[in-house]
């Protein structure tokens, strides 16, 4: 720590900052503007819950809003809109909760406080009334075709009449079994949670109460509900002159869901972690030892053809990966390693960077070492294992690095070797798994990516020493 503040308060001037000074840090603010803000705001959307990502929220902290539910009710009399105050968070965002959380909560005694279409759409939206029109086709021995209706062909649907079940049940068993089969004026009721606000009235000076989607400050105005008449329709207020009440509130639940497999689906981050740790520090030994040994062979042999394979490794630098998925993909098929893990470390076994960068630091390791070496009647293994590997750690070091960074941060392999096989999936590629066409969860998303950061953010911080040092040092003889 120390050395870190002495270097920030180093200045050119012995009294006063210079000009040189002024530009310097000015320059370093600037860079670390550019480089950690990205990272910043990443880190800080990972904490957030899914309702804020959803409207876009765009304040720096995870500021949480206080919450009303927004419900819609069909039934004879046409839609109602209502607005719900005061349901605990868990209910309005029922359909997150994993089922051990679900079974936890009482939803007889929350339903107990609500009657008529507030009841209605609660009772639409914690998914009760599949299970309550089924009981109640066993309990009056209705006929069994009206629990596959809903699931029926439009054709297949002409063939029954639901109607005259559902005349001879009371007004409530009506409801319930039409809004189970779809039958008209019913439909699915409609559940959200909106952000309450609060505006004084410049008439009355009262504080009135309204109910938003989304707050948007790159708008001038905004559009709310009246809580006390929703069925009035949509006001315009000024953005300005509204009332948030905000609070800070970490989503820890991104991170815990997904590490203790508590999100929907096949999606297992301890898994796609596992595979990503054994890939890279499979993939980084074996790249170690194939680079070196081929930089050895080209820095301290002489043979036909040595400048030739040379300029032909070189070469490969100037072929974009984007054209190598063909070749790459056919490789790994009639090999039998698509779907192995194994397909995704050998294809980049090899790296023209690492050869290049090893062969020109060890052409500042002196022949005459190994030429005593061979007098000592050592082998060329012994050579390269005792004598080349040791003085050449700083490069290798380097490479060793860059080849963790490359590894675990690698999608294009993955996606060629093991897109069909999920239990293979390496983190980068399970980050892809969070998209779905249907359900939301970039707040899983994005707290699996800042944990994707970790491990290469370590290595770096900690072994960049290493990588100044030994790039330093590559190729001065």
């Amino acid at each position: 720590m120390t050395s870190v503040i002495e270097f920030f308060a180093r200045r050119q001037g012995k009294k006063k900052l210079s000009l040189v000074d002024w530009i310097s840090y000015g320059f370093l603010f600037l860079g670390f503007l550019i480089i950690f803000l990205p990272v910043l705001w990443l880190v800080m959307n990972s904490v957030k819950s899914q309702f804020l990502l959803q409207k876009y929220d765009t304040n720096f902290l995870p500021l949480d809003y206080q919450r009303v539910a927004r419900a819609t009710a069909y039934g004879p009399d046409g839609k109602e809109i209502m607005i719900i105050k005061d349901l605990p968070s868990w209910a309005m965002f029922w359909k997150n909760l994993s089922e051990d959380e679900r079974a936890e909560k009482d939803l007889d005694d929350l339903l107990s406080n609500y009657s008529g279409n507030e009841y209605y759409a609660l009772r639409t939206h914690f998914g009760l009334v599949s299970g309550a029109a089924k009981a109640l086709i066993t309990e009056k021995n209705l006929p069994e075709w009206l629990v596959k209706y809903p699931s029926m062909f439009p054709s297949a649907k002409k063939e029954y009449d639901p109607e005259s079940i559902v005349n001879q049940l009371d007004s409530e068993e009506a409801r319930l079994l039409s809004e189970f089969l779809g039958l008209k004026p019913y439909k699915p009721n409609g559940f959200t949670s909106q952000i309450l606000i609060s505006m004084i009235d410049p008439e009355t000076s009262e504080v009135v109460e309204y109910s938003v989607s989304r707050i948007d400050p790159n708008r001038d105005i905004v559009n709310a509900r009246l809580i006390s008449d929703p069925q009035g329709g949509i006001v315009k207020l000024p953005v300005n002159e509204i009332i948030l009440n905000k609070s800070l509130k970490p989503s820890w639940i991104n991170y815990t869901d997904p590490l203790t497999k508590n999100v929907l689906g096949s999606f297992d981050a301890v898994r796609c972690l596992n595979n990503s740790l054994f890939v890279t520090i499979v993939a980084t030994i074996i790249t170690l030892l194939i680079n070196s040994m081929a930089a050895f062979a080209l820095s301290k042999y002489r043979f036909n053809g040595q400048i030739v394979f040379f300029v032909i490794i070189l070469a490969t630098l100037m072929v974009p990966a984007s054209v190598l998925i063909v070749g790459i993909f056919k490789m790994v098929t009639m090999t039998g390693l698509s779907g192995s893990l194994w397909g995704v470390i050998i294809p980049g076994a090899a790296t023209p960077t690492g050869v290049f960068m090893l062969r020109q630091y060890m052409l500042t390791i002196p022949d005459e070492l190994l030429e005593a070496a061979r007098m000592d009647a050592a082998s060329e293994w012994t050579i390269y294992w005792r004598i080349i590997f040791p003085l050449a750690l700083p490069a290798i070091a380097v490479l060793g690095i860059l080849s963790i960074i490359w590894r675990w941060n690698d999608l294009i392999l993955p996606m060629i070797a093991v897109s069909t096989t999920k239990a293979a999936y390496t983190i980068q590629l399970c980050l892809l798994d969070f998209n779905g066409e249907f359900v939301a969860r970039e707040h899983y998303a994005l707290a699996m990516t800042v944990v994707s950061l970790v491990p290469t953010t370590l290595v770096f911080v900690f072994l960049q020493k290493y990588i100044t040092t030994g790039i330093a040092s590559t190729g001065i003889k």
